[in-house]
Protein backbone atom coordinates (compact mmCIF):
# COMPACT_ATOMS: atom_id res chain seq x y z
CA UNK A 1 0.00 0.00 0.00
CA UNK A 2 1.44 3.70 -0.87
CA UNK A 3 0.30 6.82 -0.02
CA UNK A 4 -0.61 9.04 -3.38
CA UNK A 5 1.42 12.20 -4.10
CA UNK A 6 0.23 15.90 -5.33
CA UNK A 7 0.67 14.93 -8.75
CA UNK A 8 -1.43 11.76 -8.82
CA UNK A 9 -4.33 13.57 -6.68
CA UNK A 10 -4.19 16.94 -9.19
CA UNK A 11 -4.64 14.28 -12.22
CA UNK A 12 -7.55 12.32 -10.62
CA UNK A 13 -9.30 15.24 -9.67
CA UNK A 14 -9.12 16.64 -12.96
CA UNK A 15 -11.14 13.07 -13.92
CA UNK A 16 -13.94 14.17 -10.98
CA UNK A 17 -12.65 12.22 -8.14
CA UNK A 18 -12.68 15.86 -5.80
CA UNK A 19 -15.24 18.44 -7.04
CA UNK A 20 -14.75 21.20 -6.87
CA UNK A 21 -10.80 20.95 -6.79
CA UNK A 22 -8.06 23.52 -5.54
CA UNK A 23 -4.66 22.56 -7.58
CA UNK A 24 -2.71 25.09 -4.57
CA UNK A 25 -2.77 25.58 -1.26
CA UNK A 26 -5.24 28.00 -0.32
CA UNK A 27 -3.96 30.27 3.02
CA UNK A 28 -5.34 33.87 1.81
CA UNK A 29 -8.45 34.81 0.39
CA UNK A 30 -9.24 38.48 -0.96
CA UNK A 31 -6.38 39.45 1.54
CA UNK A 32 -8.11 37.75 4.50
CA UNK A 33 -5.99 35.03 6.11
CA UNK A 34 -8.15 31.35 6.42
CA UNK A 35 -7.32 28.01 7.18
CA UNK A 36 -5.94 26.19 4.69
CA UNK A 37 -7.50 23.86 2.39
CA UNK A 38 -6.29 22.62 -1.38
CA UNK A 39 -3.25 20.38 -2.50
CA UNK A 40 -0.82 19.50 -0.45
CA UNK A 41 2.20 17.44 -1.01
CA UNK A 42 0.76 14.29 0.04
CA UNK A 43 -2.91 14.79 0.86
CA UNK A 44 -5.60 17.14 0.03
CA UNK A 45 -7.53 19.42 2.31
CA UNK A 46 -10.97 19.95 2.31
CA UNK A 47 -13.73 22.18 3.50
CA UNK A 48 -16.53 22.34 5.73
CA UNK A 49 -19.57 23.27 3.76
CA UNK A 50 -22.09 26.68 4.98
CA UNK A 51 -24.99 24.65 4.14
CA UNK A 52 -25.40 22.18 7.56
CA UNK A 53 -23.45 21.77 10.96
CA UNK A 54 -25.12 20.33 13.78
CA UNK A 55 -24.51 19.72 17.39
CA UNK A 56 -25.35 17.69 20.24
CA UNK A 57 -27.93 18.14 22.59
CA UNK A 58 -29.01 16.29 25.89
CA UNK A 59 -32.51 15.35 26.03
CA UNK A 60 -33.90 13.81 29.55
CA UNK A 61 -34.13 10.55 29.92
CA UNK A 62 -32.56 9.66 26.18
CA UNK A 63 -29.96 7.66 25.40
CA UNK A 64 -27.89 7.74 22.00
CA UNK A 65 -28.85 4.25 19.96
CA UNK A 66 -26.97 3.93 16.74
CA UNK A 67 -29.20 1.35 15.79
CA UNK A 68 -32.39 3.99 16.22
CA UNK A 69 -30.91 7.38 16.18
CA UNK A 70 -32.94 10.15 17.05
CA UNK A 71 -32.46 13.19 15.05
CA UNK A 72 -33.65 15.36 17.99
CA UNK A 73 -30.49 14.85 19.36
CA UNK A 74 -29.11 17.23 17.31
CA UNK A 75 -29.55 20.73 17.12
CA UNK A 76 -29.17 22.49 13.78
CA UNK A 77 -25.95 25.30 14.50
CA UNK A 78 -26.41 29.05 13.36
CA UNK A 79 -23.96 30.14 10.36
CA UNK A 80 -22.12 33.30 12.01
CA UNK A 81 -20.13 35.98 10.09
CA UNK A 82 -17.78 38.66 10.81
CA UNK A 83 -13.81 40.11 9.52
CA UNK A 84 -12.64 36.65 10.45
CA UNK A 85 -15.15 35.01 7.97
CA UNK A 86 -18.15 32.38 8.19
CA UNK A 87 -18.45 29.94 10.90
CA UNK A 88 -20.19 27.40 13.34
CA UNK A 89 -19.93 27.56 17.71
CA UNK A 90 -18.88 24.07 18.78
CA UNK A 91 -19.48 24.44 22.65
CA UNK A 92 -16.94 23.39 25.30
CA UNK A 93 -17.24 19.55 25.88
CA UNK A 94 -19.26 18.75 23.61
CA UNK A 95 -19.51 16.99 19.44
CA UNK A 96 -21.10 18.14 16.34
CA UNK A 97 -21.58 17.04 12.84
CA UNK A 98 -21.09 18.94 9.60
CA UNK A 99 -20.39 18.27 6.25
CA UNK A 100 -17.46 18.65 3.49
CA UNK A 101 -17.79 20.92 1.10
CA UNK A 102 -16.09 18.85 -1.86
CA UNK A 103 -17.93 16.03 -3.66
CA UNK A 104 -15.93 13.15 -3.71
CA UNK A 105 -15.95 10.21 -5.88
CA UNK A 106 -12.95 7.57 -4.93
CA UNK A 107 -11.50 5.29 -7.26
CA UNK A 108 -11.95 1.63 -6.66
CA UNK A 109 -8.65 0.95 -5.37
CA UNK A 110 -7.82 3.90 -2.88
CA UNK A 111 -8.87 3.94 0.17
CA UNK A 112 -9.06 7.46 1.81
CA UNK A 113 -7.97 8.48 5.50
CA UNK A 114 -9.31 11.25 7.18
CA UNK A 115 -7.26 13.50 9.78
CA UNK A 116 -7.23 16.58 11.76
CA UNK A 117 -5.39 19.85 10.56
CA UNK A 118 -3.09 20.58 12.95
CA UNK A 119 -4.73 24.16 13.34
CA UNK A 120 -7.54 23.00 14.98
CA UNK A 121 -6.56 20.25 16.96
CA UNK A 122 -3.75 23.07 18.95
CA UNK A 123 -7.41 24.53 19.75
CA UNK A 124 -8.37 20.93 21.23
CA UNK A 125 -10.83 20.24 18.38
CA UNK A 126 -10.42 16.29 17.50
CA UNK A 127 -11.81 15.26 13.99
CA UNK A 128 -13.21 11.72 14.40
CA UNK A 129 -13.51 10.28 10.57
CA UNK A 130 -14.74 7.46 8.94
CA UNK A 131 -12.30 6.72 5.82
CA UNK A 132 -13.59 7.05 2.52
CA UNK A 133 -13.97 3.41 0.99
CA UNK A 134 -12.83 2.30 -2.90
CA UNK A 135 -15.52 3.28 -5.09
CA UNK A 136 -17.03 5.45 -2.11
CA UNK A 137 -18.64 8.82 -3.70
CA UNK A 138 -20.46 11.79 -2.09
CA UNK A 139 -19.90 14.97 0.36
CA UNK A 140 -18.28 13.22 3.84
CA UNK A 141 -20.12 13.83 7.00
CA UNK A 142 -17.51 15.19 9.34
CA UNK A 143 -17.53 14.75 12.99
CA UNK A 144 -16.00 16.90 16.03
CA UNK A 145 -15.36 17.31 19.29
CA UNK A 146 -14.25 19.83 21.36
CA UNK A 147 -12.12 18.29 24.01
CA UNK A 148 -11.87 22.11 25.50
CA UNK A 149 -14.09 23.77 28.18
CA UNK A 150 -14.43 27.08 25.82
CA UNK A 151 -16.77 27.12 22.99
CA UNK A 152 -14.48 27.54 19.77
CA UNK A 153 -15.31 28.07 16.45
CA UNK A 154 -15.60 25.81 13.41
CA UNK A 155 -15.08 27.87 9.71
CA UNK A 156 -17.03 27.30 7.07
CA UNK A 157 -15.69 27.44 3.18
CA UNK A 158 -12.12 26.69 4.81
CA UNK A 159 -9.93 23.61 5.14
CA UNK A 160 -11.11 21.42 8.28
CA UNK A 161 -9.36 17.78 7.56
CA UNK A 162 -6.58 16.60 5.50
CA UNK A 163 -7.50 13.46 3.55
CA UNK A 164 -4.98 10.83 2.49
CA UNK A 165 -5.17 8.69 -0.53
CA UNK A 166 -3.95 5.16 -0.49
CA UNK A 167 -4.01 2.34 -3.24
CA UNK A 168 -3.69 -0.79 -2.75
CA UNK A 169 -4.75 -4.20 -5.24
CA UNK A 170 -7.76 -4.38 -6.37
CA UNK A 171 -10.46 -5.56 -3.88
CA UNK A 172 -13.22 -7.68 -4.37
CA UNK A 173 -16.07 -6.23 -3.57
CA UNK A 174 -15.95 -2.40 -3.38
CA UNK A 175 -18.15 0.36 -1.36
CA UNK A 176 -20.14 0.34 -4.16
CA UNK A 177 -20.90 -3.04 -5.68
CA UNK A 178 -21.98 -4.02 -1.89
CA UNK A 179 -24.12 -1.11 -1.92
CA UNK A 180 -22.38 0.59 1.11
CA UNK A 181 -25.23 2.58 2.97
CA UNK A 182 -23.88 5.98 3.35
CA UNK A 183 -23.14 5.90 -0.30
CA UNK A 184 -24.54 9.29 -2.36
CA UNK A 185 -24.74 11.27 0.93
CA UNK A 186 -25.56 14.78 -0.70
CA UNK A 187 -24.29 18.03 1.07
CA UNK A 188 -26.14 17.80 4.38
CA UNK A 189 -25.49 16.14 7.38
CA UNK A 190 -26.42 12.58 7.16
CA UNK A 191 -27.36 10.64 10.36
CA UNK A 192 -26.18 7.33 11.66
CA UNK A 193 -28.05 4.31 9.50
CA UNK A 194 -27.40 0.84 10.66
Amino acid sequence: MAIKNDKWICDRAKNGMIAPFEPNLVRQVDNSKVISYGLSSFGYDIRLSPKDFRTFRHIPGSIVNPKRFNPDNLELAQLHSDEDGEYFILPGHSYGLGVALECLNIPDNITVLCIGKSTYCRCGIIANLSPAEASWRGHLTLEFSNSSPADARIYANEGVVQLLFFEGDPCEVSYETRRGKYQDQSETVTLARV
